[in-house]
């Protein structure tokens, strides 16, 4: 359990294709400045990236939030999922499929986590530009627990397929 008298560093992986995907990336930096024990701190630029896995869809539009927190990584977790579900998610028919909103914890302090729900730091996130790219704007020296440094992950990925917005 956090204690709650701290502030935890926690960076969110922000990305939408459907229903105007500026939009849907401004209503989710606003809803997180308002998470309550959090504050947004920083945003990357968006941009925007080619889809992963099911090709045939449109393009995302990704950034990164940082914020600080009181909240547990399990809680802020909850509120993520709720503050999606706030903005009109629904799971996609397919998995990597279409979506109106995505919000990922990547990385929570320096937190290694496995659970049924929550895995910290976020398990592919080493290997996505569509991560690494916003991330490294933010969070050049963060350390992810068994990777490395951002900006180094950020180097050994190709940015193909990603325009700033």
């Amino acid at each position: 359990m956090a204690d709650a008298s701290l502030w935890t560093p926690a960076w969110i992986g922000l990305g939408s294709n459907l229903y105007d995907p500026v939009r849907q990336l401004d209503a989710a930096f606003d809803g997180l400045g308002r998470l309550p024990e959090t504050r947004l701190v920083a945003t990357s630029r968006r941009y925007w990236t080619e889809p992963v896995g099911l090709r045939d869809q449109p393009r995302f539009l990704n950034a990164v939030a940082a914020l600080l927190t009181r909240l547990a990584a399990t809680d802020l977790y909850g509120r993520l999922r709720a503050l999606e579900t706030e903005l009109g998610k629904q799971p996609p028919p397919v998995r990597f499929g279409p979506r109106s909103i995505d919000l990922d914890l990547l990385a929570y302090g320096r937190l290694r986590l496995r659970s049924d729900v929550l895995e910290l730091p976020h398990p592919r996130m080493h290997e996505r530009a569509f991560v690494l790219y916003p991330l490294a704007e933010v969070a050049p020296e963060l350390w992810i627990p068994g990777r490395g440094r951002v900006a180094a992950l950020k180097a050994a990925v190709r940015g193909d397929g990603l325009s700033p917005c």
